[in-house]
Formats: C-alpha cells, sequence, structure tokens
C-alpha cells in the first residue's frame, strides 16, 4: 500500500492501521480487496472524509492520499511528509505534529 499524505490544518487526529488491503482510519475499516488490478475507485465513492484522492491499484499496490491534520506548532515532518510505503500490516506511524514530539 502506498499512500501520500496531502497535510491540512486541523484539530483532529489520524491513526492508521493496514492489514493487508484493509485500511483502518481512525477505527473504520475500508477494504480495498476487491479493487482490480488498474481499476480505479473514485474518492466520491468512498464514504471517507480523510480521502482526498481516488484510489488505484497499480502492480498490486494499493494507491490513495490522505489528509494528514497537523497543529499550529507543526514540525518539517509534518508539513512535508514523506509518502508512505507500506509493505507490512500493523499500525502505521506517521510523522511527529510538533517539533518536539514523538510519531503517534
Amino acid at each position: 500500500m502506498y499512500i501520500t499524505l496531502s497535510p491540512i490544518r486541523m484539530d483532529t487526529t489520524l491513526s492508521l492501521h493496514r492489514a493487508g488491503d484493509v485500511l483502518t482510519i481512525n477505527g473504520t475499516d475500508y477494504d480495498f480487496t476487491p479493487l482490480a488490478e488498474g481499476a480505479v475507485l473514485p474518492r466520491a465513492a468512498v464514504a471517507c472524509p480523510w480521502l482526498a484522492s481516488d484510489v488505484t491499484r497499480e502492480g498490486g499496490v494499493i494507491r490513495l492520499t490522505l489528509i494528514l491534520p497537523h497543529g499550529a506548532e507543526a514540525g518539517p515532518a509534518r508539513l512535508h511528509p514523506a509518502p508512505l510505503d507500506l509493505t507490512g500490516d500493523g499500525p502505521v506511524l506517521l510523522p511527529a505534529d510538533g517539533p518536539e514530539e514523538t510519531a503517534q
């Protein structure tokens, strides 16, 4: 799974967990298993306020963009996050929100 992050100033939190083609966002499961190779799932077809793009499967990899909330004192890692190339299952580590915070 390949996730691009789009930072937006919001006073809220984001938690992610991956299990195969299922991405859990703040406790809600989004199962992308039925998405065929080369297919595009339009953003409007997914009832997810965190989704900022269509969802595709290219080369067997699910690709999408998620909104990444950040606080007023966000550091460079949160404001300019690197894409997440997830190869394993489990909690997804997000960039730290504050200049002195550890990653969530």
